[in-house]
């Protein structure tokens, strides 16, 4: 009999494999994948024709203290952005990675989109 914790990993497991069937990255357009544990936030740009990635952050290169999660995940955002823009990349495909649309996942879409980033 599964239990309520192995029901959740279904779940997201079956929401990653849906995800991915429609998001692919190419060089042009790359694939913004956001990765989430329960403490850190991952973020990379990956060119899935190639299956490389492009760029990479993750919200331990952020700076100072005393800023919630979701705070760090829109300035995460926002670096990506920028990393992205001196690589000449503009427009991305968003990679939820299976999470809901909702907190950290959302605030790091905001603050890429704020930094110039299109989806």
């Amino acid at each position: 009999m599964a239990t309520d914790q192995s029901n959740k990993k279904i779940n997201w497991q079956a929401r990653k494999r849906r995800v991915r069937a429609k998001v692919s990255g190419t060089a042009d357009r790359p694939r913004l994948n956001v990765a989430r544990s329960l403490k850190h936030l991952y973020v990379q740009l990956i060119d899935d024709q190639k299956g490389v990635t492009l760029l990479a952050a993750h919200d331990r290169e952020i700076k100072g203290k005393g800023k919630t999660k979701v705070v760090i995940a829109q300035e995460l955002g926002e670096l990506i952005a920028k990393k992205a823009s001196a690589q000449k990349i503009t427009v991305v495909v968003f990679d939820r990675g299976g999470h809901l649309y909702h907190g950290r996942i959302k605030a790091v879409a905001d603050g890429a989109r704020k930094a110039g980033l299109k989806f």
